[in-house]
C-alpha cells in the first residue's frame, strides 16, 4: 500500500527504543525524513544510523520533554534543518508504578508532567510548523490502562484517561487548521518497559514465563510487538487516514473489558 509519506517530515519523541524506535524505522521505510529525540542521546545514535541507511535525512537530538526550553530548541532545529514539519508522534512516556495510597504528590506531578504536559508542550511548540503543512498529523501514543483500572498503575490509569480527553479536545480545536489528531492506545507490548517490570516484580522467574503469565489477560494470549503499533501510526500519518481525527484506537490484542 502506497501511503504517500515520501518527503514528509516527522518528529518522534521517545525514539531511542521500543515503539518510538519501531516508528522511526516504519516512517523511514515510507520515505519520511525524521527528527528523533530522547533523553538518552547515546541510544539515539544507532537508531539514526539505521534510519539514514533507508535513504532519508534524520537528525537525533537530546530533549527532555519535561523541559519547555529543550522542546523549543528541538523545534527550532527542525525548522532550520528541514523547513517543515508534517507529523508529530508524541510517544515519550514511562510507567509510574504505585497505588493511590503509596504515590506521593511529587510522584504524581512528575507523571502528569511527563504524560500530559509532555504532549501539550510538544504539540504547542510544533503548531507553527504543522499549520504550514498540507497534511499535518498529531498522533499521541497512550495506553489501554487509561480505559481500564490496572492495579498498581494508579498514575497511568488517571493520567492516560486525561490524555484521551486531550486528544479529543485537540482534534476539535485544531480541525479548523486541518490538523488531524488521534490516539493510539497500547496494551501489553514487548518493550524494555516489560523487561524492567520483570526485573522489578519477578527477577527469579524466566522472562518467557513471566510474559506468558502476564499475557493471560490478553484474549490473543500474547504480547504485541512494537512493529504492530508502528504500522498503525504510519497509516494514521498517511493520506489514507485523511478523514480520521479524534479517534482513539486500541492496539492490545483485545485487552480491556470496555466497549
Amino acid at each position: 500500500m502506497e501511503l504517500g509519506l515520501k518527503g514528509r517530515v516527522a518528529l518522534i519523541t521517545g525514539a531511542s527504543m521500543g515503539i518510538g524506535e519501531a516508528t522511526a524505522y516504519e516512517l523511514a521505510g515510507e520515505g519520511c525524513d525524521l527528527a528523533l529525540c530522547s533523553r538518552h542521546p547515546e541510544q539515539l545514535a544507532p537508531v539514526r544510523e539505521r534510519a539514514v541507511a533507508r535513504g532519508v535525512r534524520c537528525i537525533a537530538v537530546k530533549c527532555d520533554i519535561r523541559q519547555p526550553a529543550e522542546i523549543a530548541a528541538l523545534v527550532d532545529e527542525i525548522g532550520r534543518t528541514f523547513g517543515r514539519l508534517d507529523i508529530l508522534v508524541n510517544n515519550a512516556g514511562a510507567a509510574t508504578h504505585g497505588t493511590f495510597a503509596s504515590l506521593t504528590d511529587e510522584q504524581l506531578l512528575a507523571d502528569y508532567e511527563l504524560k500530559i504536559l509532555g504532549q501539550i508542550r510538544c504539540t504547542r511548540a510544533a503548531l507553527p510548523l504543522l499549520a504550514k503543512s498540507a497534511a499535518p498529523r498529531v498522533i499521541n501514543v497512550n495506553a489501554i490502562a487509561g480505559r481500564v483500572v490496572i492495579p498498581g498503575l494508579f498514575a497511568t490509569t488517571t493520567h492516560r484517561a486525561s490524555c484521551y480527553a486531550l486528544s479529543k479536545a485537540l482534534a476539535w480545536e485544531l480541525a479548523e487548521k486541518k490538523i488531524l489528531v488521534n490516539s493510539v492506545n497500547i496494551g501489553l507490548v514487548h518493550t524494555n518497559q516489560i523487561e524492567r517490570a520483570h526485573a522489578r516484580r519477578a527477577p527469579d522467574v524466566p522472562l518467557e514465563k513471566f510474559m506468558a503469565q502476564a499475557a493471560q489477560i490478553v484474549p490473543l494470549k500474547r504480547f504485541g510487538e512494537p512493529h504492530e503499533v508502528s504500522g498503525l501510526i504510519a497509516f494514521l500519518a498517511s493520506d489514507r487516514a485523511s478523514f480520521i481525527t479524534g479517534a482513539s484506537i486500541d492496539v492490545g490484542g483485545g485487552q480491556g473489558a470496555h466497549v
